[in-house]
């Protein structure tokens, strides 16, 4: 009884954040005649108001919404770039508050510039093991043991989970230290709306940390098959 308790517990944890911001976002995807602009004309015209010079609005693959600090591009998806939807003002304003952080050098950017690309080649560390794993015992003349294979893996995905984790309060700052107030204080949405807002930044800071989780879930299946 206990195992299956542990495994629903396990289950949840997984499942749940992704499933909760996948929700939250298309909750709020609806179109909105009163909205007065796109998320990608509010992201440009927020370049423009914080003075933004090098930072361009660009779009991107459906559910990529990112800030490239390298690039110094603020990247939405098609729905987001083009919709009119409190998703899209949300998401829009999320990414310009990163850029916002980044283009100022405002200490809290440090946190993804430091621990982003990390987190990536975690990422593709754990994606060449996973199918890798055989060639290396062989050339390491190591016995291959699917349960050392799957315990190098999921270390592997739970270190990107960590390093996720340590890139939150940066994900929260765009949300809540940058966006909230923006659209709060700037008139962008109605009052009734911000608490649906609230919950959308949520979501935004939050994605990271669901899709590594996913991560973890995926390894897990493929050692099922």
């Amino acid at each position: 009884m206990l195992w299956v308790l542990l495994v629903i517990f396990a289950l949840i944890l997984i499942f749940g954040p992704n499933l909760w911001v996948k929700y939250t976002l298309k909750r709020y995807a609806q179109e909105r005649s009163d909205i007065p602009g796109t998320g990608g004309q509010l992201a440009e015209h927020l370049v423009k108001r914080f003075e933004l010079d090098q930072v361009a609005v660009e779009t991107t693959q459906e559910g990529s919404d990112h800030f490239d600090f390298k690039q110094h591009a603020v990247r939405l998806s098609p729905s987001v770039h083009n919709g009119r939807s409190l998703t899209a003002v949300a998401v829009a304003a999320h990414e310009v508050g990163h850029a916002i952080a980044h283009e100022k050098k405002q200490p809290i950017s440090h946190l993804s510039s430091r621990y982003l690309p990390l987190a990536h080649g975690l990422n593709r560390i754990a994606g060449a093991l996973l199918l890798g794993w055989p060639v290396i015992s062989v050339l390491l003349h190591l016995p291959y043991a699917v349960p050392l294979h799957a315990a190098v893996v999921g270390f592997s995905g739970l270190l990107a989970v960590f390093v996720h984790l340590a890139i939150l309060p940066e994900e929260w700052d765009a949300s809540f230290k940058k966006a909230l107030p923006i659209l709060a204080e700037g008139g962008y949405v109605h009052t009734e709306d911000l608490p649906k807002i609230k919950r959308i930044l949520t979501a935004c800071a939050m994605t990271y940390v669901a899709a590594a989780l996913m991560r973890i879930l995926f390894i897990w299946r493929w050692f099922r098959r």
